[in-house]
């Protein structure tokens, strides 16, 4: 049974039992069992009305385009946020999740209203994309951070969150409504100093690299930008580890490696700035901390067992 059944079929059993909710909500016109009937019900309650209106206050587009939180219980979106969104005003936290990722970081800082932010762009449109919206319409990153290393330099750290996705192979993204994307991305791809390697850059232009590759050239422009006094970033990709369908699929048949996380790092001129890890190894530093247990119980029950 591939993944994405074994999580679906998951969901529904526990729908009744941590949502009191019936189930059959909407999704693409169609009502479905692993869909909540009440969509806010699918954001933890410790954070549901925080995380709507800093939506609204940002202006971040919600992953189900109707102005609301998705009540697919498999959406990625609502996942990262029921992980992260808790623990933004925790410094005790991030500093842990962070130090655990690299040594090098000493402590995790204030972004803009919290220590993670969510939807991320740059404060410029990547390459010739024409919008900065966040969560549509631009390349943006599902949470961000910034990491103070030992020696006083800041780090921008990206974090794009997975759940149940998964790419067919070999399904080229060049064309989009008449638009040639490997133009959007051209002049970023061919500079002597862009932080991808691959020769032919057009084998990138299959999910998930192509999206993979959007989030490094953003990390190196936003640094290359100083925002927020920045001289490096990571580029952290969650995803589960029963994911095998994502995590170990090729999608473009010209790139070499046996898994995703190779044959990324293939790609990369510092291999070291993309890391791969499973939504509770990430958070494993701070499962001990005080206050964390009921949010720890209620990710256990939900995602991780």
């Amino acid at each position: 049974m591939k993944y994405i059944d074994r999580e679906r079929q998951k969901a529904i059993e526990i729908r009744d039992r941590i949502f009191r909710d019936p189930g059959n909500g909407l999704f693409f016109g169609k009502e479905r069992e692993f869909v909540l009937s009440e969509p806010e019900l699918n954001l933890w309650e410790g954070i549901r009305q925080d995380t709507k209106e800093y939506f609204i206050k940002n202006g971040i587009a919600w992953w189900s385009g109707n102005g609301e939180p998705t009540g697919h219980l498999l959406s990625s979106q609502i996942a990262c946020l029921n992980h992260l969104y808790p623990l933004r005003q925790r410094k005790d936290c991030t500093d842990k999740i962070l130090q655990n990722i690299s040594d090098s970081i000493s402590e995790s800082l204030f972004v803009d209203s919290g220590l993670i932010e969510f939807e991320k762009t740059g404060i410029k449109p990547l390459g010739k994309e024409s919008s900065t919206q966040r969560g549509a319409n631009s390349t943006s990153i599902d949470s961000f951070m910034i990491g103070k290393k030992h020696n006083g330099d800041k780090v921008l750290i990206l974090i794009e969150w997975k759940y149940i996705e998964s790419y067919s192979p070999n399904s080229l993204l060049i064309s989009d409504s008449g638009k040639n994307r490997f133009e959007v991305y051209q002049e970023l791809l061919e500079r002597p100093n862009c932080p991808i390697k691959t020769t032919d850059v057009k084998d990138l232009f299959y999910e998930p690299y192509y999206q993979l590759m959007r989030q490094t050239l953003l990390g190196w422009t936003m640094t290359e930008n100083k925002e927020y006094g920045a001289v490096d970033w990571l580029h952290l990709h969650i995803i589960p580890k029963e994911n095998k369908e994502l995590r170990e699929r090729i999608t473009s048949k010209n790139l070499q490696g046996k898994t995703l996380e190779e044959s990324w790092k293939l790609q990369l001129k510092n291999p070291e700035k993309y890391i791969m890890i499973s939504p509770e190894k990430f958070l494993e530093p701070i499962t001990d901390l005080q206050d964390t247990k009921s949010l720890i119980d209620y990710l256990t029950n939900r995602y991780w067992k």
